[in-house]
């Protein structure tokens, strides 16, 4: 199982003085772990949505340089890959409100990052809980 998905996060998020609701004490030395999938999805939706509003990021391209940079990642694939796989183009705006929209990015990120499909079930249940602390 891809480490990602054994600390329950499936974005693999590295650990940093931010604390997500549902994340639990990491004994993974360099990511975050959390109570669930479900939390670690919605971790992922919480920090897509906070590129937009603390940093101005709109773009997918812009999102994933920052989530995944060129200093440790293949960034140029990484964007290529979610947007085969969402039909997102890399410079249109990302609306992190729209359901529409991010289960299939954040899925798509989810398999990059783990190498695997996550639970359909899980990603959804990471965007009500987002949707609902969103309110």
């Amino acid at each position: 199982m891809a480490r990602g998905y054994r600390n329950c996060n499936p974005g693999n998020i590295r650990n940093s003085s931010v604390r997500y609701l549902g994340e639990k004490e990491s004994t993974d030395i360099a990511y975050k772990q959390f109570e669930s999938m479900a939390w670690g999805f919605r971790a992922m939706f919480v920090l897509l949505h906070t590129y937009q509003v603390r940093y101005g990021l709109k773009t997918l391209q812009q999102m994933i340089e920052r989530y995944a940079p060129p200093s440790e990642n293949d960034t140029t694939g990484y964007v290529s890959y979610i947007t085969r796989r969402t039909r997102i183009a890399d410079i249109s705006t990302v609306d992190t409100h729209s359901e529409k929209q991010m289960i299939p990015l954040v899925t798509a990120m989810a398999v990059m990052e783990n190498g695997t499909e996550p639970d359909a079930d899980d990603v959804h249940k990471g965007w009500e809980l987002f949707v609902n602390s969103s309110k």
